[in-house]
């Protein structure tokens, strides 16, 4: 019998402990326990996952409420680099978070074990904690998990070792720097921060890593192997990233101008957004208000180009119609899309017409928060989810700072330079990235949809065709 087959069988049956927990000297241990807990949790039927906290590092501002009232007045995060020296690269800009101190927000110890991204995605998970009002005994155990996403982690501590091992030789590495680095960290660092015993697990899934790990949380808490998950992403500025995008010639010189005529490329930025999840049981046990519905995910790959997106963003319109169709909905139930927006050309080019693809003739306000923030990379989708979460509750798009003439190729509705009130009840968060990931999660006000239906089962895998054994 194929094991998906015995696992759902096993699903349908009362959960019985196995013995070594019921008796002998494993009986009361921490591990006992656990595994008691785990295996005593059954899904009952489609579960409603809601964002019930966030947390944001960001160069507009530290915090929900400084991160909110910098979106609704458009205020740009853009600023000189001051973390390295820029000149020789010929670019100068960027949205570095020049307000962040790691002391502020861990402690001595946890300083001594991290860098700068992780202290960044904790003192994020720490906001969002706060934010969700939730205690230490609801978060720590096994029905907890972390997922975090990120482009290249600690870059900066990589710089260190290579440095090191180049200028001074192998043996005169600093032994302090090696236990910091490390992309794999990033929610463990979390996870002990807050008890959680559950799944850990970090993405590196390029720029589109926060929506991937939002997706990917949410379904862990569909399928009942959560009732919390501490989700999103971070990143930090660095010079080979730095480099790297001026090289690709992809680096505008002073503004990021998503979807005008005269854009120019994209700017760098740093930060991390995290978001609590939790199911619609456990929200309602602690009695917190949900501030959002994380409804479905689109997932798809251009399989095209290592940089550049697919030139009929085919991958793209996958992602967006899938995020869609599986939610229920349909194109005319979406309010706003937050769109990737880098402000390249051919990056823009793709999304005005997954716009033109999936929405025809409707003209849906569309924005960038990458003219605002720049473009933090794996952090990227993961605060501009946060972007979506502050629509909802305000009911105000967020602009697209300079943006001044329109590209008759991107006839799209851009919310231009000032936020605009509108219908706010269902809005897509689109991500790209290179490679070609395509990443698209939907969010809805808490109560607006009605409840999800089940997934459709896969199909019965065929049978083996081949010589019989």
């Amino acid at each position: 019998m194929p094991l998906y087959r015995s696992l759902a069988q096993f699903a349908r049956k009362p959960r019985r402990e196995p013995g070594f927990l019921r008796e002998g000297r494993f009986a009361d241990s921490h591990v006992a326990q656990m595994c008691s807990r785990a295996l005593n949790t059954r899904r009952l039927g489609p579960s409603r996952v809601f964002v019930t906290g966030v947390g944001v590092v960001s160069s507009i501002g530290l915090g929900r409420a400084a991160f909110f009232e910098a979106l609704e007045a458009g205020a740009s995060g853009i600023s000189p680099v001051g973390s390295f020296d820029a000149s020789p690269l010929g670019r100068l800009y960027a949205g570095e978070v020049k307000s962040f101190d790691a002391r502020d927000h861990t402690t001595q110890g946890e300083q001594r074990r991290m860098g700068r991204c992780a202290a960044m995605a904790l003192a994020a998970a720490r906001m969002a904690v706060d934010d969700a009002e939730i205690d230490a005994g609801a978060l720590a155990g096994p029905r907890t998990a972390v997922v975090v996403g990120t482009t290249m982690g600690e870059a900066r501590i990589l710089a260190e070792l290579e440095y090191e091992w180049i200028v001074r030789g192998p043996q005169a590495i600093t032994r302090a720097l090696i236990p910091r680095y490390g992309s794999t960290l990033l929610p463990i660092h979390v996870a002990r921060a807050v008890g959680a015993q559950g799944m850990v697990l970090a993405l590196p899934a390029a720029c589109a890593a926060g929506n991937y790990a939002i997706s990917f949380a949410a379904d862990l808490i569909r399928s009942g192997r959560a009732d919390v998950v501490v989700t999103g992403a971070a990143e930090i500025l660095q010079e080979l990233q730095f480099s790297g995008f001026v090289r690709l010639a992809a680096m505008a010189p002073e503004r990021c101008q998503p979807f005008d005529l005269n854009r120019q490329g994209l700017l760098l930025g740093e930060g991390a957004g995290m978001l609590i999840l939790e199911s619609e049981a456990h929200a309602a046990r602690r009695g917190v208000r949900p501030q959002a519905e994380v409804r479905e995910y689109g997932l798809s790959c251009d399989a095209y180009h290592i940089t550049r997106p697919h030139p009929d963003a085919a991958g793209s319109i996958v992602a967006m119609r899938g995020a869609i169709e599986r939610s229920g909905l349909t194109p005319a139930d979406i309010d706003f899309v937050n769109a990737h927006g880098t402000g390249t050309k051919a990056n823009d080019l793709a999304e005005a017409k997954v716009m033109r693809d999936v929405f025809g003739d409707r003209r849906v306000p569309i924005s960038s928060m990458k003219s605002m923030l720049g473009h933090c990379m794996g952090a990227a989708s993961a605060l501009e989810a946060i972007g979506c979460i502050f629509t909802l509750e305000t009911g105000l798009y967020p602009p697209t700072i300079g943006y001044d003439t329109p590209d008759p190729e991107c006839d799209v509705d851009v919310v231009a330079n000032k936020a605009r009130r509108g219908k706010s009840d269902v809005v897509l968060n689109n991500s790209l990235a290179f490679g070609g990931y395509n990443a698209v999660t939907l969010f809805a006000k808490p109560g607006v949809l009605p409840p999800p239906l089940p997934r459709p089962r896969r199909p019965a895998r065929p049978p083996a065709v081949g010589p019989s054994a």
